[in-house]
């Protein structure tokens, strides 16, 4: 979620679009905080091309028409990628992994989460307006975070998601006070090994370098030369011209938080000038008037609903827009948002998704409404939350199914824990019933992230000192005297 982001001028356009030099100028410091290093884990290493490993024996859903699902079925992964699924696969000298009693899954996609929150977790469960949410973030604490709290926010975040069966994110990551920030804030991506967007976006309050978009250069030339690394780049904006056209120019993909007739408005001009389409991905989309949808669905945007949020803040109509998407022939992704009032959890944005459609289309029917719409399945909740979601990051030829070719990321959940057990359809046990404790193996690229019900090399008490440093600093400069007891945050601006 967030507020109006400023735009660039046009004299900012013109430096940005002949070269580097502009992203390069902004590379200086936001005060002197932000000189201190910032401490980091090690990054993933590259997973080694030769690499075979067999899935054996495991409950297979696909989603993909051409492979079907599979009562019992093997994976092999060669490198980063599928090379085949099928029955009694034959793949001598390969790794197995033992997969009887694991439904298999395309790894989950969170299409739009700010990740810098991460050590705000829970800080606001009852907040019921949007208001609320920016005191307990880009109001209070956003306004002082370093370059090591942008890291931080980010590194536990990535770790919760892989932890939860979520192996690719959009991060809104809307608090780029300085290019140092921007960098912290990648690098917590790439050294988490999570598949993830970094959408760089301007902070919404307090003192900041005035460094974007333009640095989106900058970032472009030292992190994404290469096409072939898990985190990938794109710009989060509000609906502006300029803002859009510095993006298309650099080759980079749009994101934007839209809901209400305001945005709507605004959407109009650059659709008659052909400047919105498949590049667009827009969140919420709450409250929009039956022009705008038209427009969505015609320029072939993708769109992410957020269940929880949307209900949470009283956003839109306050129920998420799921149904209007489906109304108008589109296939939404589904995202979190954020953690600062509930979990980082798609299996339960899949349940509100699910209750929701039917709780909606229930209320319109007693209200004496006649043909409407087929209640939703579980497989159509769980295509949005791994096709669909594909689709809204840009990657829908490498992930979101699993078939040969495609990347492997790859989710295990065991059906025989106790709380699922016995599983008498895959599609229920998943969407209906499973959670995070259930994710026994989670594999990004190739690399396995989760095996055993936990996250592979991870200094849990590394992490947990990182976080309380940097927890204690945000709450010590606005104030907050903690108490984990409240009903309600105080104003902290």
């Amino acid at each position: 979620m967030t507020e109006d982001m400023p735009s660039i001028s046009r004299r900012a356009l013109v430096k940005a679009g002949a070269g580097l030099a502009a992203g390069l100028a902004a590379a200086r410091l936001a005060g002197a905080q932000a000189a201190e290093a910032v401490q980091r884990f090690a990054r993933q290493p590259e997973i080694d091309p030769r690499q075979r490993m067999l899935l054996k024996g495991g409950t297979i859903i696909s989603m993909d028409p051409s492979v079907g699902d599979l009562g019992s079925g093997d994976v092999l992964i060669e490198g980063t990628k599928i090379a085949a699924v099928g029955r009694n696969l034959d793949a001598a000298g390969a790794r197995t992994i033992d997969a009887a009693n694991m439904i298999l899954v395309p790894g989950l996609v969170d299409c739009h989460r700010h990740s810098w929150e991460g050590q705000l977790r829970r800080i606001n469960p009852n907040a019921p307006t949007l208001a609320d949410y920016s005191n307990a973030t880009h109001q209070s604490f956003a306004t002082h975070y370093r370059p090591q709290d942008m890291y931080v926010g980010g590194m536990i975040t990535a770790l919760g998601c892989i932890d939860a069966g979520i192996t690719c994110i959009i991060d809104n990551s809307h608090n780029a006070r300085s290019a140092v920030h921007s960098d912290a804030a990648v690098e917590a991506l790439f050294d988490s090994g999570i598949r993830a967007v970094h959408a760089s976006g301007a902070p919404q309050a307090g003192e900041w370098d005035r460094q974007w978009p333009q640095d989106l250069a900058r970032l472009q030339q030292k992190y994404f030369t290469s096409g072939d690394r898990l985190v990938t780049l794109r710009m989060f904006s509000p609906v502006n011209r300029e803002n859009w056209t510095l993006a298309r120019r650099l080759g980079l993909r749009i994101t934007t938080e839209f809901q209400g007739p305001q945005a709507a408005a605004l959407l109009d001009p650059l659709w008659q000038d052909r400047l919105v389409g498949p590049d667009n991905t827009f969140n919420h989309c709450g409250a929009l008037p039956e022009r705008t949808w038209q427009i969505l669905r015609d320029s072939g945007a993708s769109i992410n609903v957020c269940p929880r949020s949307d209900a949470q803040y009283g956003l839109g109509e306050g129920i998420s827009a799921y149904q209007h998407a489906l109304d108008h022939g589109i296939r939404p992704g589904f995202s979190v948002d954020n953690e600062t009032s509930y979990s980082s959890d798609m299996f339960m944005e899949m349940r509100v998704a699910f209750y929701m459609q039917r709780a909606l289309l229930q209320n319109r029917k007693f209200g004496g409404e006649q043909n409407l719409p087929a209640p939703v399945n579980v497989r159509d909740v769980l295509e949005c939350a791994t096709v669909n979601g594909a689709n809204c990051a840009g990657l829908a030829e490498k992930i979101g199914t699993i078939r040969s070719g495609r990347e492997a990321d790859i989710v295990m959940i065991r059906a025989d824990d106790i709380n699922l057990y016995p599983s008498n359809n895959a599609f229920g046990t998943v969407v209906q019933a499973a959670d995070r404790s259930n994710v026994d193996t989670v594999m990004i690229g190739g690399r396995i992230r989760k095996l055993g019900g936990k996250i592979v090399g991870l200094d849990m008490d590394r992490l947990k000192r990182m976080v309380e440093e940097s927890r204690n600093y945000l709450f010590a400069r606005t104030n907050y005297k903690e108490d984990i007891f409240a009903e309600k945050l105080p104003k902290l601006y």
